[in-house]
């Protein structure tokens, strides 16, 4: 387990101007620093390709980025997740917070400010069905109850971090760049493609050719890797690729989600207004728990202090005032306290059951239900 706080990083201005600049947009062609030098330079920030290489690769070891890389929509790959909320008694915390972190599907967990739903993670699994199983087998390990509270409506996940500095309004789009995708209508992966998405999930290799490096490791051309790439962000299987700030790192220390119990006819109207506020990074609908959970509204925002957190969340509360009438109790701040677990959705499992087989493993496939096997369970048995 890990405090949420963590020293904030030294940069310089040029630092600041490729962070500012790269949270998304990063050329998908050969040799993507090449255009993205240019750019920086079209905008008043003198560099070349090797040193915003060097930049990036020094921002990356420091700590100061997460990853370099494409930020992949897992609910487009395959699979499903849902954030699961309970109650972990104080006596009781850290051995609760121990076994739900052993469940290979509990991707993030953290413990946040509230009276009684002080334990709240994410479970990420290959299919709908099996969310329940999992919320039971959780259930009956800790002897808390869990509250399921799945994404109903998306209005918004862009989290950006911007830092004050060269280009702090104006980020740089370079993802036109590289070849024209050829859109596709399957919903499903070829093997090809489920290769590349766990290839690339934990970020691109920090070189100068990052793409045909991944190309090389795949043993596929590097065409098709960019054009693969180019084909996931049109479609929306890639959000964005470029940098993934630490956001502990930028100063942002202040996590805090808000939810509120918006009347159901004007939820729309309010993740629309509330999705356009540049702080707020994830905005959804999720239901509400009769007696335990009224709200049914979350907006995650982000400060560089306890104040500043506040006076964005005030910011959030007026423009919910513009469209209802807000009580007092129709809204709340969970502030996060720790991290219990962070280890990213785990990709191959989703992946995997949106993949169309090959005749080959068609035919394994075939051959093992007739002999009785049930492959994905006794691998679930086995990882737990």
């Amino acid at each position: 387990m890990t405090d949420a706080a963590e020293g904030e990083a030294e940069l310089d201005d040029r630092d600041r101007a490729v962070i500012n600049a790269f949270q998304g947009g990063f050329p998908v062609v050969s040799h993507p620093y090449e255009p993205a030098a240019e750019a920086l330079c079209e905008r008043g920030v003198s560099t070349d390709a090797g040193e915003l290489f060097e930049r990036v690769k020094a921002l990356d070891e420091e700590g100061t980025l997460s990853r370099f890389g494409a930020l992949i929509n897992a609910e487009a790959i395959g699979g499903t997740a849902t954030l699961v909320a309970m109650h972990a008694p104080e006596e009781r915390f850290e051995e609760v917070a121990e076994t739900v972190n052993g469940f290979r599907e509990v991707a993030h967990n953290y413990e946040r400010e509230h009276p009684h739903l002080n334990m709240w993670f994410v479970v990420s699994v290959a299919d709908d069905e099996s969310v329940d199983d999992v919320l039971g087998r959780i259930e009956e390990a800790t002897g808390q109850e869990t509250y399921n509270l799945p994404k109903q409506r998306e209005f918004r996940v862009e989290a950006k971090f911007p830092v004050d500095g060269p280009l702090r309004e104006e980020s740089v789009d370079l993802s036109h760049l590289g070849p024209t995708p050829e859109r596709s209508d399957r919903g499903s992966l070829t093997p090809e493609e489920r290769d590349l998405v766990l290839e690339i999930q934990g970020g691109l290799p920090m070189t100068e050719t990052p793409y045909a490096d991944v190309a090389e490791t795949l043993g596929v051309d590097t065409e098709w890797v960019l054009r693969t790439l180019r084909r996931f962000n049109e479609e929306g299987k890639v959000r964005r690729v470029g940098l993934v700030p630490n956001h502990y790192a930028l100063g942002y220390s202040e996590n805090g989600m808000t939810v509120w119990n918006v009347p159901d006819e004007v939820v729309g109207d309010v993740g629309e207004a509330v999705s356009a506020m540049e702080f707020v990074t994830h905005c959804y609908e999720r239901p509400r728990h009769e007696g335990v959970w009224p709200y049914n509204f979350f907006a995650m925002t982000h400060g560089r202090s306890e104040e500043e957190s506040r006076e964005r969340i005030e910011q959030v509360r007026e423009v919910m005032e513009g469209l209802w009438d807000v009580g007092e109790d129709d809204w709340d701040t969970l502030f996060s306290t720790r991290i219990l677990k962070k280890t990213g959705i785990r990709m191959d499992e989703r992946a995997d059951s949106n993949t169309e087989q090959t005749e080959a493993e068609s035919a394994d496939a075939t051959a093992g239900a007739a002999e009785g096997g049930d492959g994905d369970g006794e691998r679930a048995d086995g990882d737990e």
